[in-house]
């Protein structure tokens, strides 16, 4: 139902709603915990989760290196995240005492504060500027808070609205389903964790509660998405470090296990305890559907239904505080 809906947020017909639409600056709408009501009614929440559970049935059975198309919106947008990345080379952590938070992330920020319109805009297709101030803040918000020097879920949520935003507004298109995970996202999650390791930054209210890595989470949903009917790789195979090293390039879900893996020294004790923990019963899970279906539900239940998290969402035009038409 929902992954239905989202056909129309991404496909290849003019977008909806977009045409002659007054675009507006986002805003905090969830101030309180009974406001959490409005979000998950909200037409928001809809396209978000429709938008999550399209690119999930999208990757379905399909490795990181299989072929697909690459539009040049996509090129634009790793044109973009290259110049997050480069704009990290070009600020290097600060000699301070306190070994998390580096206060040198907050100069990488500005940058991206004083360009990310200029950014979006280089993305968009020439009719739609005028939605570029909209869009741009959900940019701003998918890289972390300048003032803690954090990042968590609900950042990895921002990005991937921004990305929802840019199909409701036509500049991906349904074709581009793959390369939005496999090309955009995937680049995303690599200058997030260069970001992570280079500033120090503190995990963003998860600390690891639901026993996944402490800053991100749909890379594990799509990640298991692509193993669903796989011929031989089971869940109960990926706990093999040989299964991991062998396969991490084809499949989004080894990846993040061997990232962990790598840079365990991030995560705090009990949150490596929670992580293995998680591993060990998802290993159990009899089919990788069951793994999805389950991690669906977790994220759900983990993170868009958290008061935490959702506090700091933003709502505009495109991605609508107003309830979900029947």
């Amino acid at each position: 139902m929902l992954a239905a809906k989202t056909q129309k947020i991404c496909s290849d017909e003019a977008p909806e709603g977009t045409a002659g639409s007054t675009f507006m600056v986002p805003k905090k709408e969830i101030s309180m915990v009974p406001d959490m009501g409005k979000w998950k009614r909200s037409q928001a929440y809809a396209d978000y989760m429709g938008f999550i559970l399209t690119l999930n049935e999208g990757v379905k059975g399909k490795k990181l290196t299989c072929e697909y198309k690459v539009s040049e919106t996509v090129e634009k947008l790793l044109d973009l995240l290259g110049t997050l990345d480069r704009w990290i080379n070009e600020t290097p952590p600060a000699d301070q005492p306190s070994r998390f938070g580096n206060k040198a992330y907050r100069t990488w920020y500005s940058k991206l504060d004083q360009e990310a319109e200029a950014l979006v805009l280089a993305v968009l297709p020439a009719d739609k500027c005028a939605a570029a101030p909209e869009i741009a803040v959900y940019l701003k918000e998918s890289v972390g808070n300048s003032t803690r020097i954090d990042y968590g879920t609900g950042h990895e949520a921002a990005f991937a609205v921004f990305l929802c935003c840019l199909c409701k507004v036509g500049a991906l298109r349904v074709d581009d389903q793959l390369a939005i995970v496999f090309k955009v996202f995937n680049r995303y999650l690599s200058v997030m964790r260069k970001l992570q390791r280079t500033y120090r930054m503190e995990p963003a209210g998860s600390q690891g509660v639901w026993g996944l890595d402490d800053f991100q989470f749909l890379p594990f949903i799509w990640g298991s998405s692509q193993f669903v009917d796989h011929p031989t790789l089971e869940p109960r195979h990926f706990i093999d470090e040989r299964v991991v090293n062998e396969h991490h390039q084809d499949y989004m879900f080894l990846d993040c296990i061997k990232f962990i893996n790598e840079v365990g020294e991030r995560n705090t004790l009990l949150t490596v305890c929670l992580f293995l923990k998680f591993l060990w019963n998802i290993s159990a899970v009899p089919s990788w559907s069951k793994v999805n279906q389950g991690l669906i539900r977790m994220y759900k239940a983990e993170c868009l239904e958290k008061f935490p998290v959702i506090q700091h969402f933003k709502f505009g035009s495109l991605l609508s505080i107003q309830p979900i038409k029947p």
